[in-house]
């Protein structure tokens, strides 16, 4: 499943020339830092390399923006109609949220070929099973990517402040998706409750960012212990997602999309049927490293 985009071979022999190691620290030096310092050095090359490659003038800027707008004017048509939907489908909510999925199938597919960037999935033949998926997050691509590629009958939950956002908010509250109100211990902990008895009552899988808040410079930011907590009270496995390339392609707060390539892979399910709570802390860390192995790897071969 790939969408490679034209000039696409061109970019990755240049990505790769640019972070050949001959030209960066000796294997020596490399040895001595840890992987999330390597990470982080080679993230700084990539984002560098990619402002370089696709400088600000005022054509990609002009393009940028009627895709923006576009992207914009997309979700609008296909929110309204499926509102309509959801409120004809107001006294079953969850077939509101497998409709929701559905919307999330259609538009985030639909917005990320109005992009237009190269897009490379790994892993799908993970991407059907009935789990507790994470991903990392660092641009609003991760969110249309999650609405396009997380299966049928997922419930998602994040900070209540989205309801505040334009269209994809008001729908996502519509679609009967979980919120947590941050600022309150007691009312987060009984939005995990609710989660988890949707979930098993219903056979849902589960979609969280376990960051909790999108990175401002695409470095991966320490995961929160929500989704450990899930899994510990579901017994679903993990399916962790990573995103590689998604915060060159559109910047937090930027208006301008860039034509980088972007990587999607699937990590094989993590069992977490024999986790104890004992162990939380251990089950963070060993999450948070696969991140960084597989970060450091799709730097070092961006596709």
């Amino acid at each position: 499943m790939e969408n490679t985009g034209s000039g696409s071979f061109l970019r990755n022999r240049r990505f790769e020339s640019f972070l050949d190691t001959k030209s960066g620290p000796n294997v020596s030096e490399t040895q001595k830092l840890s992987s999330k310092e390597v990470t982080d050095q080679s993230l700084e090359k990539v984002d560098a390399f990619v402002d370089d490659e696709h400088d600000d003038g005022w054509i990609p800027t002009l393009i940028s923006c009627v895709r923006i707008v576009t992207c914009f004017l997309a979700m609008m048509v296909t929110a309204f109609i499926w509102a309509i939907i959801m409120v004809l489908l107001l006294p079953w909510p969850y077939h509101r949220i497998r409709q929701g999925n559905i919307y999330g199938h259609v538009t985030g597919r639909l917005l990320m070929w109005i992009l237009g960037n190269p897009i490379k999935i790994e892993g799908t033949e993970y991407s059907k099973e009935r789990a507790i998926y994470i991903s990392n997050h660092a641009s609003p691509i991760d969110i249309f990517l999650i609405m396009w590629l997380t299966p049928t009958g997922t419930v998602g939950i994040a900070k209540k402040e989205i309801i505040w956002y334009p269209l994809f908010g008001q729908l996502y509250v519509l679609a009967n998706h979980l919120r947590i109100d941050r600022s309150n211990p007691s009312t987060s902990i009984k939005s995990m409750r609710e989660a988890i008895q949707a979930v098993k009552k219903h056979g849902l899988s589960l979609v969280i960012f376990p960051e909790g808040t999108r990175s401002k410079n695409g470095r991966l930011l320490p995961f929160k212990k929500g989704f450990v907590h899930l899994a510990l009270q579901s017994g679903l496995p993990i399916v962790p997602i990573v995103l590689t390339g998604t915060h060159l392609a559109w910047r937090k707060g930027s208006l301008r999309v860039r034509p980088a390539p972007i990587s999607v892979k699937y990590l094989p399910p993590i069992r977490t049927n024999g986790w104890t709570v004992e162990k939380i802390d251990d089950y963070i860390k060993m999450v948070h490293d696969m991140y960084v192995e597989n970060l450091l790897e799709k730097t070092e071969h961006i596709r």
